[in-house]
């Protein structure tokens, strides 16, 4: 399983105009290849009449899937240069949508080529980028007496509190990214003076803003 990516942080969409040319970029996220098919395909509902709807998306944690097309226009001027921009900005489970609407005059490769890039990064700040991290969430159940060091030193530290919960004990709920996890166990045992039982109760991606 991964530990830390980056991608767009919602979906979105930014319109330019260039020559006469509407190009309208659109960016989502995609975990699979059919998601990011069924985001080309609602695009293309959506703007039906449009001369182009070309696309491009990454998926997988090693690029495995990559996938660009021009839809009628010149062959590399559209797709390619799109897919660039999601590699350049190292994004992962990421498509891409770039709608054009011709405005009668024509751009030439080069002109196509720079359109569409400046489309998708765009849509891609629309979007915003954040990183995801793998944390772990972490249990530390804690006689009562240390409570009130434990959470205030938890409260000032790095690592985000989840909740607490009050039963004989206290457990305290802390996210710990996974590279920090021997580094929280040493701290907690050293606060509590090894008297503190630590485990993992599950894992899953915190966001962290890019933009």
């Amino acid at each position: 399983m991964r530990e830390n990516y980056t991608t767009v942080g919602d979906s979105a969409n930014a319109e330019i105009l260039i020559q006469k040319s509407r190009f309208i970029g659109h960016v989502a996220r995609a975990e699979t290849e059919q998601q990011a098919l069924d985001f080309i395909d609602s695009i293309k509902l959506l703007h039906r009449t449009a001369t182009h709807n070309c696309s491009a998306y990454l998926i997988g944690e090693h690029d495995s899937i990559q996938k660009a097309n021009d839809d009628g226009e010149p062959s590399g001027t559209a797709g390619f240069p799109m897919l660039e921009v999601l590699k350049k900005q190292g994004l992962k489970d990421t498509v891409l949508v770039v709608t054009r609407y011709y405005g009668g005059i024509k751009l030439g490769s080069g002109g196509l080529i720079r359109a569409y890039g400046k489309s998708a990064s765009a849509a891609i700040a629309a979007a915003g980028v954040v990183e995801r991290k793998l944390h772990h969430l972490m249990k530390a159940s804690i006689d009562y007496t240390w409570l009130g060091k434990l959470e205030n030193e938890i409260r000032q530290s790095p690592y985000p509190l989840d909740r607490l919960e009050y039963m004989e004990g206290v457990d305290i709920y802390i996210y710990v990214p996974v590279e920090k996890e021997q580094e929280f166990i040493d701290w907690i045992n050293e606060m509590t003076n090894g008297q503190a039982d630590v485990s993992i109760t599950s894992s899953e991606f915190l966001e962290f803003s890019k933009s």
